[in-house]
């Protein structure tokens, strides 16, 4: 190891990772220190119920990790990354054995909804189709990239995605369209009547219109694995088992990127109260299965999907949501659903198969949501728990304990609730700084936010990169 590094990644999540990548491409030496034996932060897989049976303990659909200009920017598929895309990206049962789909066609999408809302799900969508790449630059940015790509795009799609879900659901008349945009949107776990809640369930719709909700083969890991190979590639070093306390336990380097919590931020690097007022939202309670056949859907569609929303009406998903931010217990709880094994056969051994559900709960709920989780299930798969080999269950200690970004549980790190999702984790005119001018940020506490996209690690590094040339420019550190 150079006896001075040019900068030290604290955190081997994708966003750690990709800031490593980007400093290293630039011909900058590089070491990141992960606490775990793994790396992966968010994107992992593991074996949490049976041999053989290959679970992602966080996250497992992708569709901003496969529509990412960061990781498109990688030849990551030279690094064993390969997605698998499932017939269709998501279904919405209801319980009469229909479902609303996603679909990668808005055609059919607009179809499953009924005649009386295919129209309106069609002219919500269509001024935006085919110009996906631009709109995830334009909107996975940060505010001091200077103009948009596509500044009509961006005028045109802004003060839509602004909107508050609540709002968007106006535009349709009947349940399958009201459901389908709060299932959306729910991912965010903020409520619907929150800013900007719309603009998540456009971008999710159109991801999967443009670069589908795939799963990586092999599990979550492999993003992480791709990014951990590349960076070597470049030079980089990783080194795992290390954690840090504080500053003084890592080598010497020109510029250290955390990608922690803003808490843990400050804490190690002594920065006192930077972070008192940055909030933290609400948790989930996630339950990994292993079973030995596939989910018996009542609705036909759920079993062709990768991902299954069990809500299933926009009121429904509302109170639930609502309850997981006022910090009352689970009763009927809202449940994003995966089933990689559809597409992936690696996941699981011959004839089996993974599955995993989760609901939102308050943050540091310490109660028990598999019985509430279960009843959902039932009610859109009757029978399944006859399938039911192995079941391993996390709530929000369990999930913090995984990972330590997941503080409360919060497996954002930190509330999107209203302006939160942009002004994180402070008002500034440059998020990834601190007021130590050698530290950074670059974990989903900063802007564009949670995802395994890699885009945080990507602004950060830039933001690395233009203040070391300042420096050695002797010149004011070029960080606007």
């Amino acid at each position: 190891m150079p006896s001075m590094l040019d900068a030290v990644v604290v955190g081997a999540g994708p966003n750690g990772l990709t800031a490593a990548v980007e400093l290293a491409r630039r011909g900058l030496a590089v070491a990141v220190f992960e606490a775990a034996e793994t790396i992966g932060g968010g994107a992992r897989t593991e074996e949490l119920t049976l041999p053989g049976f290959r679970h992602d303990p966080c996250s497992a659909v992708h569709p901003l990790g496969a529509g990412s200009p960061a990781f498109n920017a990688m030849p990551l598929a030279r690094h064993g990354l390969t997605w698998l895309h499932p017939d269709l990206p998501m279904a919405h049962p209801f319980p009469d054995g229909t479902a609303a789909v996603l679909s990668h066609s808005v055609g059919e999408t607009a179809m499953s909804l009924g005649p009386r809302d295919a129209g309106a799900y069609r002219r919500l969508l269509t001024p935006f189709l085919g110009k996906w790449d631009a709109i995830a630059v334009d909107f996975l940015r940060t505010q001091w990239d200077g103009p948009p790509r596509d500044p009509l795009t961006y005028a045109r799609f802004g003060p839509v995605a602004a909107q508050p879900a609540a709002l968007l659901a106006r535009r349709f008349r009947d349940q399958k369209a009201r459901g389908l945009l709060a299932g959306l949107a729910a991912h965010g776990i903020a409520p619907l009547g929150a800013i900007g809640t719309g603009g998540m369930a456009l971008v999710f719709a159109l991801a999967a219109h443009s670069a589908g909700w795939p799963v990586p083969r092999g599990g979550s890991q492999a993003i992480s694995d791709a990014l951990g190979s590349y960076l070597r590639e470049q030079g980089g070093q990783i080194h795992t088992g290390f954690q840090v306390k504080r500053l003084d336990d890592l080598p010497p380097a020109r510029a250290y990127v955390f990608d922690t919590s803003p808490t843990a931020l400050a804490r190690i690097a002594g920065l006192g109260n930077a972070y008192r007022d940055y909030r933290y939202g609400a948790s989930v309670f996630k339950v990994d299965y292993a079973l030995d056949g596939p989910m018996p859907w009542t609705a036909e569609a759920a079993r062709r999907a990768g991902t299954v929303h069990i809500g299933p009406t926009y009121g429904e998903i509302s109170a639930a949501l609502h309850a997981a931010v006022d910090g009352r217990d689970p009763s009927v709880p809202f449940l994003i659903t995966a089933q990689p094994s559809v597409v992936d056969p690696t996941r699981a051994p011959e004839g089996k198969h993974t599955f995993w559900a989760y609901g939102h709960v308050p943050n540091g709920w310490e109660g028990d949501a598999l019985e509430a989780v279960e009843r959902q299930l039932d009610r859109f798969a009757p029978g399944f728990r006859d399938l039911v080999l192995a079941r391993a269950t996390a709530g929000p200690p369990q999930l913090a304990a995984r990972n330590a970004n997941y503080v409360g549980g919060d497996i954002a790190t930190g509330s999107v609730e209203g302006l939160r999702l942009l002004l994180r984790p402070k008002l500034t005119r440059v998020p990834y700084e601190t007021a130590h001018p050698s530290v950074f940020i670059c974990s989903s506490a900063t802007p564009p936010g949670p995802g395994v996209h890699g885009m945080s690690g990507h602004h950060a590094a830039r933001a690395v990169w233009r203040r070391l040339r300042g420096r050695e420019s002797g010149g004011v550190p070029l960080t606007g």
